[in-house]
């Protein structure tokens, strides 16, 4: 009984020892797609990470990132009205995405891939994420995933042909974070 108390104190102290950080302002969320060959690149001005990653305690790491999908832009406004849409983002619809890891592998000095949860219009499936993690006051995360827009039903009818648009959208992000104020 003493080991089980013991054992949970220690936990808690743990838990309560990691920090979570979020995002500053120069933080970013970005996708990069092709049209007829022809890539673009769109970024997502509105997202809330709230980041725990310790590289020496993977366990007790998470990630959860909220993505409001209404920020969603590329700088072409016919494609962002279409993007915003119910073919794609359906942004009125489901106006949010978020992604959950709290599964960790360390790949070798400050890489790492975050085994995490994508959950976008209705669907959830597992979208793994690479990342390189420099500590210090201000961590840096640099991250990047490819995800498949049709497996989240992103892009439907005329759009589901991959000839036009293919599946797979490369998401990168660079995140500058900070303590979480209490």
């Amino acid at each position: 009984m003493r080991v089980f108390l013991l054992c949970a104190l220690l936990f808690a102290a743990t838990a309560a020892t990691a920090a979570d950080y979020v995002a500053q302002p120069d933080s970013k969320l970005g996708f990069t797609a092709t049209y007829q060959d022809e890539a673009f690149q769109g970024t997502f001005t509105r997202f809330a990470p709230v980041i725990r990653f310790d590289p020496a305690d993977l366990a007790s790491s998470r990630f959860d990132v909220r993505i409001t999908l209404a920020s969603a832009g590329t700088a072409n406004a016919e494609r962002d009205e279409m993007l915003l849409g119910s073919e794609f983002f359906d942004a009125a619809g489901a106006p949010e995405a978020r992604y959950v890891a709290t599964r960790f592998r360390a790949l070798g000095g400050n890489r790492f891939v975050a085994e995490g949860t994508l959950s976008l219009r209705g669907v959830s499936k597992p979208v793994p994420l690479t990342f390189t993690w420099t500590p210090g006051a201000k961590p840096v995360l640099v991250g990047e995933a490819t995800v498949s827009r049709l497996a989240f039903k992103v892009g439907t009818g005329d759009w589901t042909d991959t000839d036009l648009l293919p599946d797979a959208v490369k998401v990168t992000t660079r995140l500058v974070l900070t303590p979480k104020p209490n």
